[in-house]
């Protein structure tokens, strides 16, 4: 369904992972709004297929889903190992490799899955898909760092764009309105 829902957009899935209560996906839209359309479809088409297996009614999300636009050159493959060993922080499996709902399956170790099309960055790991998946794989073998993962999820929590400080401004001009994080709660009353 997802692969039909890409197709269908315009958009190209680059790595995935289907956890338990919820999803990750790092997707690029060939237009502006391609991904919002292929996340609709995906709901149209899976909510239903899934409460007649499990013979249920109703939504099956509790919200609307969250994106965040993602510096291609400097973070797009810490969103690919955000994504893919979330199921390890999870403590769901000892290795990415042992979780069967991934991309990195694909990405890592060379198993064809019609899903996936790797970014650019990606495929400048290596001159082949030997080579690519090997680099990978060694960066796959490196932790990413707790305020990484923050700055991964705060950004998604908030819709901002992820990115070093010139993207941002870049992307500041471009849409006409910040995408610098803003605090958490409500500002503090002030005292007159």
């Amino acid at each position: 369904i997802l692969r039909e829902a890409a197709a269908d957009n315009d958009c190209h899935v680059h790595a995935y992972v289907l956890m338990t209560n919820h999803v990750h996906i790092l997707a690029t839209g060939d237009q502006l709004g391609s991904l919002s359309a292929m996340m609709q479809d995906l709901g149209r088409k899976y909510v239903p297929t899934f409460n007649k297996k499990h013979c249920r009614t109703g939504t099956l999300w509790e919200a609307r889903f969250k994106s965040s636009l993602v510096d291609s050159e400097h973070y797009v493959l810490r969103c690919y190992r955000y994504i893919e060993l979330n199921p390890v922080r999870a403590n769901m499996v000892s290795a990415p490799r042992s979780y069967l709902w991934s991309s990195v399956h694909a990405n890592a170790y060379r198993r064809p899955d019609s899903v996936i099309e790797p970014h650019l960055v990606y495929r400048l790991l290596g001159k082949d898909d030997e080579s690519r998946a090997h680099s990978y794989r060694k960066l796959l073998g490196k932790w990413v760092p707790k305020k990484e993962i923050d700055a991964i999820r705060s950004h998604l929590n908030q819709g901002k764009a992820l990115g070093t400080v010139k993207f941002r401004r870049e992307i500041e001009e471009l849409v006409g309105r910040p995408v610098k994080l803003t605090s958490v709660g409500r500002p503090p009353n002030e005292i007159q």
